[in-house]
């Protein structure tokens, strides 16, 4: 999931230095979700190894 969100931040970077405007922001706007969803399971997942152990 932290690999995807890296991608999308690259290409976000990159189609902004080209100047392609609308693409950046639409690939930014997918790694910004991405990485809060990684965040959700990764506590979740954080939580559920202190419960069991």
């Amino acid at each position: 999931m932290l690999r995807w969100t890296i991608t999308f931040i690259i290409i976000a970077l990159i189609a902004a230095v080209l100047g392609f405007g609308g693409l950046a922001g639409a690939a930014a706007g997918i790694a910004k979700i991405l990485f809060f969803v990684f965040l959700v399971l990764f506590v979740i997942s954080l939580i559920r190894g202190k419960a069991t152990s």
